[in-house]
């Protein structure tokens, strides 16, 4: 390997001996390097740099992401490190690493023998710091185990320094440098009695007691004690202006004493004199029709209300256009009682169309004159503007707003320093070398606030007039501010303009940034600055994401768009979000903000070739392919099973073990997966959207999303007749089946499958012919013709017992029984409940029992067995919670409910009933809800709360017609005919027991007995 310097007293960062940059990589990678140079031949485990990387809240990839770093770093600089049987080393010459080049130089210089000496070593040592160790990386854990232990070795290292100075006489150089330091660290007193000392010997007696008295006060105000009596000692003497041996402080060891020399008399006292501070308040005017931010403002008013122990500093981020100036201004205007020194506002401009960001030293310059410095009074070097700074704010209550910052070198050297004060920083950076600040992340205003903002900037009436349009063009703006501001100037300035006519021309995808621009505000511009900002590996990164399929992108599927490894790829869309042009949803998974998506997608049109964003849109669309078929391998059988091609599918691959884990991924993809299934189908990929819409039809039918299940599948179905492709229609017939029976929609749902099971009849496609067989059960089952169902599952129980499927075999032989027991011969359906347990497999069989336990409920309540019935419903339940499976669980919540009613326990009965509905509701699942509804009505019956259940027996009846499920019908025709005459007249209850009646002969089922016996009880 060259010979690579390496440094951790500051960024993570490494360099050639010719002193060009070696890249690192991202704030992950850069912190898994600090970790190995910091413990330089000592193993880190693996554990501990997770701990550095995330604290507490690892993801679960933790283990694979850290291995990937260390990959990388391994190829960047090669033979370095080595693993240990629990981690990591690094192997170096600790002179190329500075932290090991500043404990070396220590060394050396506590063992000088002369002063000079000495102090050219400290001077060495202390140069190998660049600022805060790890810088921008890393974690908490990292900032106390790590950080906070090595800036303690620079205090020592600094402290003696300083010592060494002062015995040689170098008082403009003490002051010169402790001057800023001690601001940042206030209750050092050795380094606070040194430069009080040193202010004194250089013949700045006013500056030195200065000093003096904000020492006093930090310390009484933070700990409630005095200087030390060094220190006051040291006052003393200089108040009385005498010759002094100041001694050291007994923290020291072998320092030269320190002698307090008279300070001579200024030779011109009006040019010694110190600037006359000004107060004044130039703050930008405030907006009078302020909206939103409640919580934000509260936020800033607060801090500047607190009590004034030490300078305050707020950093307000966000995206341009999210309202970062006009909050601090507003909040600024808001205080300005608390800040009688003055209110001070100066834009950095760190993102302006025709002005380069603002320069440290003309910051500098321009605050040191609006607080009363003469021109030719400033300083010419940063360091000295900026010690002069903040001595002119020393023990003033100001507030400062820097406005539009760039970077973290741009703000520090601003930041006043004294106690009382307030600083307001904004900026579209994260800015994460600022430590001690309070952070203030800008999102987008919700609904409420964009229509709140309407109405104050257009008056109530025209939102009230048209609610739905103007809330439609708040979501066409996204939230954002700036374009709220922009459309409510707009129509302000138009008063014939309506909602309805502004929601028509935002519409237009190819006018909407023309229409959010207005008097030199533009939300398009605002996105330039930003975009412009960047390199331009992160612009293409910035401009591929816009190709993204859905609203969302994990960190996976990122690497797959963007052609990069994980650690570059995460790197990539860090600094995004660290620039507020991608929003960090959770871990590992990032949106655009909807105007910003809108933005990413028409420049890339403009920037990037055509086919290059194609290739990239169908590389993240064999991804989601490939992730949704091991997914779904997890949720249960499937008839067309099929391989990916490896070829396109992601480098890194996230690892799916378990059928929790897979109904979490397409819960965070399902969007996405639909997205992809569309791209398919435009793209003329008919095999490929047939392939990944019969991926995701279980976990859509499972969870509720019909609505994506029917989308889906119609898309495949149309690419694939388009291409003639016969066996990718009957694949997607299935699942629009499938869809139309979870809708209820029993007629469409049996056409489908049944021309479905006709062309894989046609195909010789046995297996796929079973498969439709399978789900016309469902459909047969819910319209209660069970005979017809019961054949179905013979023939597919035949097939999988021909072929020796036991798992196909285990879940027929599960549905037979649920199909006896409704057709009451219960003790077959035991036998077939018992026989699915037995032929089940290890690996299926929590999941059969789970189904069989519920079955076996079931018969044991209508046995009169209640006790045995609610110990197997109850572990069938937590079978369900277990697995996740919510359809099951609805089902089972309803059966527990029925048999606590039939053992007495009504109450009970009733709150699983609800909790039924309560769980269908949360998860959009309503197949089950009519006959939860019906069987919700028997239990208030039972109860003798007949209004109640004539009403739940109502909507049951309802939604049973609205689906056509005649069994349910019928149950709740009897249901509703049973009750007292003073709920339902006789003459009605005739009625709806007749009608009940017709439908269970009809059905074949044994309760056409009990509604035989009701019409004779009605008649008499």
């Amino acid at each position: 390997m060259p010979s690579v310097q390496f440094g951790v007293l500051g960024p993570i960062s490494a360099w050639s001996e010719e002193g060009d940059a070696v890249r690192v990589g991202g704030p992950r990678q850069r912190c898994v390097l600090g970790a190995l140079l910091v413990d330089l031949g000592r193993e880190v485990t693996v554990e501990r740099l997770i701990d550095f990387l995330w604290d507490d809240d690892p993801p679960r990839t933790a283990r694979s992401v850290v291995q990937v770093q260390i990959s990388h770093l391994r190829r960047a600089f090669p033979d370095m490190i080595q693993t240990t049987a629990g981690g990591y080393l690094a192997r170096v010459d600790p002179a190329r690493v500075d932290l090991h080049r500043f404990r070396q130089l220590t060394t050396r210089a506590q063992a000088a023998s002369g002063s000079e000496e000495a102090l050219a070593l400290w001077e060495d040592a202390l140069a190998c710091w660049r600022g805060h160790p790890f810088s921008g990386t890393g974690s908490e854990t990292v900032w106390y185990t790590v950080c906070q232990p090595l800036l303690e070795e620079r205090w020592v290292a600094l402290t003696s320094w300083a010592e060494c100075a002062f015995s040689l006489g170098h008082y403009t150089d003490v002051v010169t440098r402790l001057t800023p330091l001690v601001r940042e660290d206030p209750l050092r007193e050795r380094l606070q009695y040194l430069l009080i000392a040193s202010l004194y010997q250089s013949g700045q007696r006013a500056s030195a007691l200065t000093v003096f008295h904000e020492t006093q006060q930090h310390l009484s105000e933070e700990l409630g004690v005095d200087p030390s009596s060094e220190v006051m000692e040291l006052h003393q003497r200089i108040l009385k202006d005498t010759e002094a041996v100041a001694a050291p402080s007994p923290a020291t060891v072998d320092t030269v004493p320190l002698r307090v020399e008279p300070a001579a008399p200024p030779s011109d006292p009006e040019a010694e004199a110190a600037p006359e501070f000004v107060s004044r308040n130039d703050l930008p005017r405030d907006i009078p029709d302020f909206t939103g931010r409640e919580g934000d403002l509260k936020n800033l008013l607060d801090l500047g209300r607190k009590r004034k122990e030490r300078a305050e500093v707020a950093v307000v981020t966000g995206p341009g256009g999210a309202g970062k100036t006009t909050l601090a201004v507003h909040a600024a205007h808001r205080l300005d009682a608390e800040f009688p020194d003055g209110q001070f506002f100066i834009d950095l401009y760190g993102y302006n169309v025709d002005q380069d960001p603002l320069t440290v030293s003309s910051a500098l310059g321009s605050l040191l004159r609006a607080v009363g410095v003469e021109p030719d009074a400033i300083p010419e070097s940063v360091e000295e503007r900026s010690a002069l700074w903040r001595a002119m704010l020393a023990g003033r209550k100001c507030l400062v707003v820097l406005d539009n910052a760039a970077s973290f070198a741009q703000v520090s050297p601003l930041l006043p320093a004294a106690a009382g004060s307030l600083t307001v920083v904004t900026t579209r950076q994260e800015l994460p070398g600022l430590s001690g600040v309070q952070y203030l992340s800008l999102g987008m205003l919700g609904e409420d606030a964009s229509l709140r903002l309407f109405s104050t900037v257009l008056g109530a009436h025209r939102v009230e007039g048209e609610y739905e349009r103007a809330l439609a063009v708040a979501r066409l703006c996204g939230g954002l501010p700036l374009a709220l501001r922009i459309i409510a100037g707009r129509m302000l300035s138009r008063p014939r303009w309506t909602f309805e006519h502004v929601e028509k021309r935002l519409s237009e995808h190819q006018r909407r940034f023309r229409e959010l621009r207005v008097d030199g505000q533009s939300v398009e511009a605002v996105f330039e600055l930003s975009y412009q900002s960047l390199d331009i590996p992160h612009r293409n990164a910035f401009l591929t994401l816009g190709a993204m399929l859905g609203g969302s992108i994990d960190l996976y599927g990122a690497a797959v768009l963007l052609d990069r490894d994980l650690p570059e790829s995460d790197d990539l869309l860090q600094e995004l979000v660290s620039v507020c042009l991608l929003d960090e949803l959770g871990v590992d998974l990032y949106r655009f903000h909807d105007l910003i998506g809108t933005y990413a997608r028409h420049k890339a049109l403009q920037e990037l070739p055509g086919f290059e964003l194609e290739n990239a849109r169908l590389r993240l669309a064999d991804h989601y392919l490939d992730m949704a078929n091991r997914a779904a391998a997890w949720l249960g059988p499937r008839a067309h099973e099929y391989d990916t091609e490896r070829i396109n599918a992601s480098r890194y691959r996230s690892e799916i073990s378990s059928v929790a884990e897979a109904i979490s991924w397409f819960e965070r993809h399902q969007e996405n997966l639909a997205s992809a299934v569309d791209f398919y189908a435009v793209s003329e990929e008919g095999e490929k959207a047939w392939k990944l819409a019969d991926s995701l039809w279980r976990f859509y039918a499972s969870h509720g999303e019909t609505e994506l299940l029917l989308s889906t599948h119609e898309k495949a179905l149309s690419a694939n007749r388009s291409q003639g492709n016969q066996r990718g229609s009957a694949v997607t017939l299935i699942g629009l089946g499938i869809a139309h029976c979870l809708a209820g929609r029993f007629d469409v749902s049996l056409r489908l499958l049944v021309e479905a099971r006709d062309i894989l009849s046609s195909l010789g496609d046995r297996e796929g012919e079973v498969r439709a067989y399978g789900n016309l059960v469902l459909v047969y089952e819910r319209m209660g013709r069970f005979h017809d169902a019961l054949s179905c599952l013979w023939t597919v129980l035949e097939y999988a017992v021909s072929v020796g499927d036991r798992h196909l075999e285990t879940l027929q032989r599960l549905n037979i029984s649920v199909v006896y027991h409704t057709l009451g011969e219960c003790e077959r359906a035991a036998r077939f409940a018992e026989e699915a347990l037995q032929t089940s497999s290890e690996e299926e069989h929590t999941t059969t029992r789970s189904g069989a336990l519920r079955i076996l409920g079931e018969i044991n309540t209508t046995r009169g067995h209640y006790d045995q019935a609610l110990a197997q419903l109850d572990e069938g339940l937590q079978l369900a919670q277990f697995l996740g499976v919510q359809t099951r669980e609805i089902y089972i919540h309803n059966s527990r409910a029925v048999a606590l009613r039939e053992s007495g326990a009504l109450d009970s009965a009733i709150e699983s009933h609800l909790r039924a509905l309560e769980l269908g509701e949360e998860t959009e699942q309503r197949s089950a809800e009519a006959e939860v509804r019906v069987d919700l009505g028997d239990t208030y019956t039972r109860a003798h709360r007949h209004t109640e259940a004539y009403e739940a027996h109502a909507q049951g009846l309802r939604l049973a017609r609205e689906r056509n499920e005649r069994h349910i019908e019928g149950r709740a025709l009897l249901g509703i005919g049973s009750l007292p005459e003073e709920s339902v007249p006789a003459d009605d209850a005739l009625a709806h027991v007749t009608a009940a009646a017709e439908i269970f002969d009809d059905l074949g089922v044994p309760e056409a007995q009990r509604a035989r016996e009701a019409l004779r009880r009605l008649r008499g």
